[in-house]
């Protein structure tokens, strides 16, 4: 299962060229698109959401708790994610990458304003990925910008800048990688005192933990956008608490709703399950630091003797599709023709009996969202003669520095192109690299598709890169899972899509009984 923590995160290049240009039924289950309608205007939407925390901010460029689903309503980016996960242009008019791939120039669409009535402009950008790369800010998202050369940016006129690649980098995948948490703000933002954005709603008021209550921006770049008048988003301890409040009236979205809770709302005549398909990983993630996995072995048994089927039907309820140990399955660069593997436990006895750990124990970490996963993986090991403990901690501790030590633990990558799914697990300068995979050719192969546009001289770097990633890489990549939201039957807006974020496209949410 997805947790809001694993999503803190295939564009449209032209093969062959240099350009890049990329243009701005009411049931119980809905799979087909938004919730059929004419938008109606006015009135306030309450969007519940789980945060245990209790804690979070308003910080654009390094969220945390709730505050990565606030930042969909206070914040715009120069892309946004269409819903077939492909990005496209928000607050930029047009972006144009190199033919060696290293430099963009993106040019703002003309008389953008931020909340506070500032023009946005090219000096706003700069300031904003430089803020986001800081140091001193320490933003988990900088490593998906850590090649851009912040001390080498180019301000070309008020609406136009030039970013430039550090040496030995490529730039192809920004328009996935400042993204999601990448907002455009202004130079004299600051994420406590002034909180200011170009989203689609501005802040009236907060309360960490709690909730918080936002306006309609009159000026916002999509004409006609938000249909609302209000946004009330309202934090919940459990999902129990956030349940029984959509099946009362108290809020009115349920945005990633866990399978065993959205069976339960499924029942109810007053509420509608909308599922999306999204490639989002679910995977075991193997530490190649640790002595159990250090041997590519056993890394391969483990990968043959789980039942992707059976985790599937049961850590995700059938709601999911099985993977091949590969993520981005939707980039036009993957590589179609690797076999799927398939559960073969005579194989996997074999291959741990070779590295010398046929009565292998191991402790397995799992987050809240993968004790499931974890519980079912355990159970499949005992066929291969493997004791897999698991150790089920909070979202504090799975996110904490100590991950890096733990032998295997659960994971997710959110659904992404096969670069900027990199960039968050296992390329040389990833996000969050826990199975510790530095593969030094795999690592030339990812640098060098990095820089090159051309979609069909990249696909036989990235062929190359998923072939060690499948034989030799730390990710068990098991399955695919779909992402369900529910609301009130009085909501319009919520559509199916290949993101994990419908219930977060806060600008195209409307009330029926308004």
């Amino acid at each position: 299962m997805i947790s809001r923590r694993d999503l803190i995160g295939r564009g449209s290049l032209l093969a062959g060229s240099s350009l890049l240009l990329l243009s701005g039924c009411n049931s119980a289950k809905t799979e087909d698109g938004p919730l059929v309608g004419t938008p109606k205007r006015g009135g306030r939407i309450r969007v519940g959401t789980v945060d245990p925390s209790a804690a979070g901010n308003l910080d654009a460029h390094k969220p945390t708790g709730a505050g990565i689903i606030r930042g969909w309503a206070l914040y715009s980016k120069l892309w946004e994610w269409t819903p077939d996960v492909t990005p496209r242009l928000a607050l930029a008019e047009e972006a144009e990458i190199a033919p060696d791939g290293r430099s963009w120039v993106i040019r703002l669409k003309k008389g953008l304003e931020f909340h506070h009535g500032k023009t946005i402009g090219a000096d706003d950008v700069i300031f904003s990925i430089r803020r986001l790369t800081d140091p001193n800010l320490a933003s988990p998202f900088a490593a998906l910008l850590a090649p851009i050369d912040r001390d080498h940016i180019d301000r070309l006129d008020d609406r136009t800048i030039r970013l430039h690649a550090r040496a030995d980098q490529g730039l192809v995948p920004l328009s996935e990688t400042w993204i999601s948490f990448g907002g455009i703000v202004p130079t004299d933002y600051h994420p406590v005192t002034n909180p200011v954005g170009a989203g689609p709603f501005r802040l009236k008021e907060f309360s960490p933990g709690q909730r918080s209550v936002y306006t309609r921006f009159e000026n916002y770049f999509k004409p006609g956008q938000p249909y609302v008048d209000e946004l009330e988003i309202i934090e919940f301890k459990d999902q129990q608490a956030r349940t029984v409040a959509l099946l009362s009236g108290q809020i009115d979205v349920a945005d990633i709703v866990p399978a065993e809770q959205a069976r339960l709302l499924s029942g109810s005549s007053l509420v509608d399950i909308v599922e999306s398909p999204t490639n989002g990983v679910q995977s075991f993630d193997m530490n190649l630091k640790h002595p159990i996995f250090a041997d590519e072995r056993v890394r391969q048994a483990f990968r043959l003797f789980a039942d992707r089927g059976d985790l599937v039907q049961r850590a995700l309820q059938g709601k999911g599709r099985i993977a091949n140990d590969l993520y981005a399955p939707h980039d036009p660069t993957y590589d179609l023709a690797i076999p799927q593997r398939v559960r073969d436990v005579a194989q996997a006895r074999s291959l741990l009996k070779q590295a010398g750990k046929s009565d292998l124990a191991v402790e397995l970490v799992a987050s809240p969202a993968g004790a499931s996963a974890a519980l079912v993986f355990a159970e499949q090991a005992k066929d291969a003669g493997i004791n897999i403990r698991v150790k089920k901690v909070d979202e504090a501790t799975f996110y904490s520095p100590e991950a890096r030590t733990w032998a295997i633990s659960t994971g997710s990558i959110p659904a992404r192109g096969f670069l900027a799914s990199g960039l968050h697990a296992d390329a040389p300068t990833a996000v969050s690299n826990r199975t510790n995979f530095h593969d030094p050719r795999f690592g030339a192969l990812f640098n060098a598709a990095l820089a090159q546009p051309d979609i069909e001289k990249r696909k036989l770097l990235v062929h190359e890169a998923q072939k060690i990633q499948h034989q030799r890489g730390g990710l068990l990549i098991w399955g695919f899972a779909h992402v369900q939201n529910a609301a009130s039957k009085q909501i319009g807006g919520l559509g199916s899509e290949r993101t994990q974020f419908a219930a977060w496209r806060f600008d195209e949410l409307w009330r029926r009984d308004t």
